[in-house]
């Protein structure tokens, strides 16, 4: 309720301590205390300061900063000083432990340092419930990240950026299955038969001219390119024919940047004249970041390259670890 008459003024008014005895003319900060305790006016506008009797005017005959008052003109050595200081602005004091409840909090906070949930089960709640997207962002130099729940797809993400949804790296959804769709990952095909491509010893690098999937475009001129230092699982299915019995043996190989996997398949002639044979081999190659990775076929003991490489063969590669 009202005060009948006049209010009751909020903390204490001090008397300043004359520190007239460090006047010099030429020395024009000086140290606020009061019984020898420094004071920190919160605005100049708190202090009443004479100088030779003369009330000084707050901000243009002196600032304050901190515990420190600063004239405008220094003080000469044969003046006067004393000075109030009006009550602790607008002080509070200190609540009691556990009365402010998030009632009293409003808009955007930050901790200056650690957070730390304590307790027996402590418990980090994002959200409440509502029809909207929850996220944290992890706010970094070159790049932001965030993990949030994307509340229309009900997946939680983890991506690029401080927008949720903008670049997800990793999804997982209600059903527990986790979806990287930036993951590197190629299928391709050779499309049509491709003659004469061996048979003389001669290393043919295989065809793929079809892609069915080619995340990242790390497949171009039937090689794959490693975007990123890794582990990578490399799988070609090759189909030749056309082989005579001169034919002695197929080998078949991944090569990458520095080095060559190999993997050999004798062939049996058979008693078609059109002798066949496939491979499916797989590799786990370890990549450089934008090393390369082909697959090759050989077929020796023909006199020329007149064997076929047949339509249907496959590549696949995808980062493993």
């Amino acid at each position: 309720m009202p005060y009948i008459g006049k209010s009751p003024q909020h903390g204490n008014y001090s008397k300043l301590d004359d520190f007239s005895g460090d006047f010099d003319g030429s020395d024009a900060t000086h140290a606020l205390a009061s019984n020898s305790i420094a004071i920190t006016p919160v605005r100049p506008e708190a202090l009443i300061i004479s100088i030779n009797g003369v009330i000084q005017e707050p901000v243009t005959d002196y600032t304050v900063s901190g515990t420190n008052i600063t004239f405008t003109t220094a003080p000469a050595s044969t003046d006067s000083f004393f000075g109030v200081v009006m009550g602790e602005q607008l002080a509070i004091g200190t609540p009691s432990d556990a009365t402010v409840t998030s009632a009293k909090l409003s808009g955007d906070l930050q901790t200056p340092g650690n957070l730390t949930i304590a307790g027996t089960t402590p418990t980090l709640t994002v959200g409440d419930a509502g029809a909207e997207d929850a996220k944290i962002v992890f706010d970094g130099n070159a790049q932001d990240f965030h993990i949030g729940l994307d509340d229309t797809a009900d997946d939680l993400v983890i991506g690029l950026g401080s927008a949720l949804g903008t670049t997800t790296h990793m999804a997982f959804d209600e059903t527990g299955a986790i979806i990287k769709p930036l993951q590197p990952a190629v299928i391709a095909k050779n499309s049509v038969n491709r003659t004469n491509v061996t048979g003389n010893n001669t290393n043919y690098t295989a065809i793929f001219d079809t892609e069915y999937a080619d995340r990242n475009a790390d497949f171009a001129s039937n090689t794959f390119t490693a975007p990123v230092t890794g582990l990578y699982l490399i799988i070609a299915q090759i189909w030749i024919y056309n082989m005579t019995s001169s034919a002695t043996t197929f080998n078949a190989f991944i090569t990458t940047s520095n080095r060559t996997y190999d993997v050999q398949h004798y062939w049996v002639h058979s008693s078609n004249q059109e002798g066949q044979t496939s491979g499916s081999f797989s590799v786990l190659a370890d990549m450089d970041a934008s090393d390369t990775a082909t697959a090759n076929v050989q077929v020796n003991g023909e006199g020329s390259d007149v064997v076929e490489y047949g339509a249907g063969s496959h590549f696949f590669a995808t980062l493993i670890c």
